[in-house]
């Protein structure tokens, strides 16, 4: 592409894109030399309560950060193209698999009710990454809205676990590319992997999964725009397969397969719930391309809720389509629609079912090249990882150097690995930030920096306490007693209403929304956190474990890279006002 020169906003002739130098990489003092790291090293402690209690701002994430890519994000996308991002980002394989699957172990006709429960769930956290994403229009979604209102270590343990889930999940989606378009081709799913003699899970390498995230991260790094006219395209044809699949199975329906609804009460019916809210896993990638929208305050509303709230009802939908073809106990838990619909004579729709998640999966992986890169731009201009990678091609508009790391990490993990020994994509983590985002917004509603007392502070601490709390306490006791028991629901029950009407009554809110905000603050926001907890609740011990040896990680990298990185940017930003003799641990602001 050449040497690849931008102008910065005072008209100057900036750097070459292409350049590898450690000032690159590296450009803290603290990394200067073996001394300076010892010396960084020796005051973590102080550095870590510095960071763990600063915050940045809004003003900040927007102009600050952003010019540390050097070129601006091209403004190029309207409510319409971020409606068909929606689309693309979330329906994938998710509900092609995952409704067969809770169906028939979990929920049976009733998972139409985990649909709903999980949307819901999901709707609420829209609200709040759409209220976010309208005032800090900017491309880090819930890392950027996390380190303005929690401070930055609970931005990066968020950020991390989301980065990580996507890596993992992009290679997943790659390597069921892989199997489905061979299923199209009518031979078995294994049949275009090389077989070797490596280890179990180990031994079917993917060449076509590097090749197709290969593709989609070209097309991402080639231009916003030109990704956003192939998403709509490949969603619309999706879109035809999914309309086909619910007319044609309300046409074979049998109402009588709907009995008995309620086959595993309850339980079954929340277990599903937590188990497909994964199928309305993507969402987050939209709210990171307001950087690149032209008018985000009405931009953003409209594309996230529309999409999400049309999404729902198809999920709804399709999943009443399929229980009412095939009794619950007779569907096939990995090929569900197509083994339906051979059930009833249409066996060669299940060559349209294969096409429908070959498209799906196609623009889940184009959405989440443009998201996750997005994602690493602004963890990089935060300095958390190297500077190269918040760099802007001047060009294409589009921060390659991100893609290419979220890629080739993918793509690693896609052509070794059958994804087996990572157990699933369902992980506490997703709801964990989602959970996060809830938290913080009543943060920014009810807490202002300068204008809230020290008292209001001490309500809203012990108000969200009782908040998380109870919410903690009602899932805990779901999985422990369901579907028996109400004693503790009397307890924890009350106490949420408590927590959040204390809110309400006690507290002012010292923030309003500017243009669009969550409604019925703070009991939204409230039920975001309860839902998101109790569905962390109904996953397995595994997703924990999972969760916290990837947290554990991230706290390593934190405090030997991460936190020095951050806090030398820091005392960088204010070196100019302040002495030369001054202590260098002082606390300050975020960059």
């Amino acid at each position: 592409m050449g040497s690849a020169k931008g102008v910065s906003s005072d008209g100057l002739q900036t750097r070459s894109y292409w350049r590898w130098s450690k000032d690159d990489f590296i450009p803290e003092q603290s990394f200067r030399s073996w001394g300076n790291y010892r010396s960084a090293l020796s005051q973590t402690f102080p550095r870590f309560k510095d960071r763990l209690t600063s915050r940045s701002d809004d003003s900040k994430e927007l102009g600050e950060l952003r010019r540390r890519s050097e070129n601006e994000m091209k403004r190029c996308l309207t409510w319409w193209d971020l409606t068909w991002f929606g689309f693309g980002a979330v329906i994938g394989t998710g509900i092609f698999v995952l409704t067969g699957q809770e169906a028939h172990l979990n929920a049976g006709p009733a998972i139409i009710l985990s649909y709903v429960a999980s949307g819901l769930s999901a709707m609420l956290s829209v609200f709040c990454y759409t209220e976010f994403a309208v005032e800090i229009p900017v491309a880090g979604g819930s890392f950027a809205y996390l380190r303005v209102e929690l401070g930055d270590f609970a931005a990066f343990i968020a950020a991390g676990n989301l980065l990580l889930e996507s890596i993992v999940g992009g290679a997943a989606v790659a390597r069921a590319w892989t199997s489905y378009f061979a299923t199209l081709m009518n031979r078995a799913p294994n049949s275009l992997r090389i077989h070797t003699n490596l280890g179990k899970n180990y031994n079917l390498l993917d060449p076509i999964a590097v090749l197709v995230l290969t593709v989609a991260a070209a097309i991402a790094m080639t231009s916003t725009r030109k990704t956003s006219v192939l998403n709509w395209i490949a969603s619309a044809i999706n879109t035809v397969v999914i309309f086909f699949v619910i007319i044609a199975g309300f046409i074979h329906a049998d109402t009588t397969n709907l009995e008995p609804f309620f086959p595993h009460g309850a339980e079954g019916v929340f277990r599903a719930a937590a188990v497909v809210y994964f199928a309305y896993g993507g969402f987050d990638n939209v709210a990171t391309m307001a950087e690149e929208t032209r008018n985000p305050s009405r931009d953003i509303p409209l594309g996230l809720i529309g999409s999400m709230s049309i999404i729902t009802v198809i999920y709804c939908l399709m999943a009443l389509s399929l229980t009412m073809m095939q009794t619950y106990t007779k569907i096939d838990v990995n090929a569900a629609y197509s083994i339906a619909f051979q059930s009833v004579g249409m066996k060669w729709a299940k060559y349209l079912v294969a096409l429908g998640a070959l498209k799906g999966m196609t623009t889940v992986l184009l959405v989440g090249a443009l998201g996750q890169a997005r994602y690493i731009t602004h963890i990089a201009r935060a300095h958390m990882i190297p500077p190269l990678f918040a760099l802007v091609h001047p060009r294409t508009g589009t921060p390659i150097y991100a893609t290419l790391l979220i890629t080739i990490g993918s793509a690693c993990i896609a052509f070794f690995s059958s994804l087996d020994v990572l157990a699933s994509l369902v992980s506490v983590s997703t709801l964990f930030i989602f959970m996060m985002m809830a938290v913080a917004l009543l943060v920014r509603r009810y807490y202002v920096s300068g204008i809230s007392t020290r008292s209001d502070l001490s309500k809203l601490a012990i108000f969200m306490a009782v908040i998380v709390g109870a919410s903690i306490g009602t899932s805990a006791y779901w999985a422990v007693t369901a579907p028996h028991g109400w004693v503790g629901y009397a307890i924890s029950v009350p106490l949420w209403i408590l927590g959040t009407m204390g809110l309400a009554i006690f507290l002012p809110q010292r923030r309003a929304p500017k243009v669009w905000g969550v409604p019925m603050v703070p009991w939204l926001p409230s039920l975001s956190i309860a839902t998101n907890i109790f569905l962390m609740g109904s996953l397995g011990y595994e997703a924990f474990v999972r969760f916290g040896i990837c947290s554990a990680f991230m706290l390593v990298y934190y405090l030997f890279f991460g936190l020095h990185a951050t806090y030398d940017m820091a005392q960088q930003r204010l070196q100019p006002e302040a002495p030369e003799t001054e202590n260098k641990d002082q606390a300050h602001e975020l960059p």
